[in-house]
């Protein structure tokens, strides 16, 4: 194969792509670039760039992606209602295909021939990664370390790093931190592997770390009014705010009341179950609102056909095609529905919990109290016209019944 002279690292400073570092440059001799983005995930990255520099690397990248993530890939994802499986709000997917724009961004920009990252052969990352990463430079070259290298425990990652004289924690070193592999962003925090291999055990109260349990939540419930325009939103109690500030003041607040954890096996995209716990406050928050705000503005049919697409949705969000044409299109027509999605939805928290208590819109609600009324509708409505719907409806069951089918 053609030899590599340059590859960007997605680099977080930790033990597995600090290895990563030195092993790109003794096995393929190739000046390695590091690219670190800050998505909310709540560390100070500047660590990672000194460790990068201490290295050798001459060549580093940290940018604060915030904004982008919450507004180009967490806030049209929210749009379309997207659940994985029915329960899963897609934290650690959607920000894949940020990471992997930007890996080939500082690619192009270096002209560097390959990217490489920390994600295992095991798991849904390494398809994210690379598949973004072709469908924004298809003639990239991609190195998976994990794929390749024989330095499949911890022991022998400390061995190397320890040959090599690169730096570890101490805790690190001594097999203490978490006894699971915790991934952060603004949106959540997931927790894998480890103890929570066995699906029936419990996880500690102590892993959670951005909400309190239910039962410590406050007793008394708090009302949060949000703001929306075309689907997204754009002020919380009244308060104007960026995307991310917005999902930013959602964690804090439903982090407060116990909102948003959730215990998940799912089906990986390689073909296994996966046991997987993840703290997402914030776009419970979001999802239970856009639903409201949704139920007053669209249209009967037009909320059904996003119902019938929204698993399409997310299993293309989940499965790393972010970047993919139908993709793309149903972004598309997910987004010409919100064009009327305007108002305020006013929700409780409670003790783990979220309940609509009101929403409104001015201009855009298609809730008429004149023909919805229990009470005289003005002749909005003829009560005479629903015999004849029953039974045109109830047809086909007649016939069948008439031939004796039950």
């Amino acid at each position: 194969m053609k030899k590599v002279k340059k590859v960007v690292l997605a680099y977080s400073g930790g033990l597995d792509t600090s290895v990563i570092l030195k092993w790109l440059v003794d096995t393929y001799g190739c000046e390695v670039i590091t690219f670190t983005a800050d998505i909310g995930q709540g560390e100070e990255l500047e660590p990672a760039r000194k460790k990068a520099k201490l290295l050798g690397v001459k060549k580093i990248f940290v940018e604060d992606l915030r904004e982008e993530f919450v507004r180009d890939f967490v806030f049209p994802m929210f749009r379309a209602n997207a659940l994985y499986e029915g329960e899963y709000l897609l934290g650690t997917s959607i920000a894949r295909p940020l990471i992997a724009k930007h890996l080939v961004q500082v690619a192009k920009k270096m002209g560097a021939d390959a990217i490489s990252h920390g994600a295992t052969g095991k798991g849904n990352d390494q398809v994210r990664f690379e598949l973004g990463a072709y469908a924004l430079m298809p003639e990239v070259r991609i190195i998976a370390p994990w794929r390749e290298w024989d330095l499949l425990s911890r022991e022998k990652l400390l061995q190397y790093a320890d040959k090599h004289g690169i730096p570890v924690d101490f805790k690190k070193r001594k097999g203490g931190g978490a006894p699971y592999s915790m991934d952060a962003n603004l949106l959540h925090i997931s927790y894998e592997g480890g103890v929570l291999e066995d699906p029936s055990f419990e996880p500690e109260e102590s892993m959670w770390r951005i909400t309190v349990s239910p039962e410590k939540a406050p007793n008394k419930p708090e009302i949060v009014e949000l703001d929306y325009v075309k689907g997204d939103i754009v002020a919380v109690n009244g308060k104007k705010m960026s995307a991310a500030q917005v999902l930013t003041e959602l964690n804090r607040l439903g982090g407060k009341h116990g909102v948003g954890r959730l215990d998940l096996v799912e089906n990986r995209s390689v073909g296994m179950k996966s046991r997987g716990c993840y703290e997402t406050p914030g776009g419970t928050i979001m999802l239970k609102a856009h639903r409201a705000i949704e139920s007053l503005t669209l249209d009967r049919e037009v909320v059904a056909l996003k119902d019938d697409l929204m698993p399409r949705y997310a299993r293309l969000v989940y499965a790393g095609y972010w970047f993919s044409p139908e993709r793309k299109l149903l972004q598309s027509l997910i987004d010409t529905s919100q064009e009327h999605v305007n108002g305020k939805v006013r929700v409780k928290l409670y003790k783990g919990t979220v309940l609509v208590v009101g929403r409104t819109s001015k201009k855009d609600s298609l809730f008429d109290t004149a023909i919805a009324t229990f009470e005289e509708d003005q002749g909005a409505y003829d009560q005479k016209d629903a015999e004849g719907f029953i039974k045109l409806n109830a047809l086909r069951m007649r016939i069948a019944a008439r031939h004796g089918r039950k």
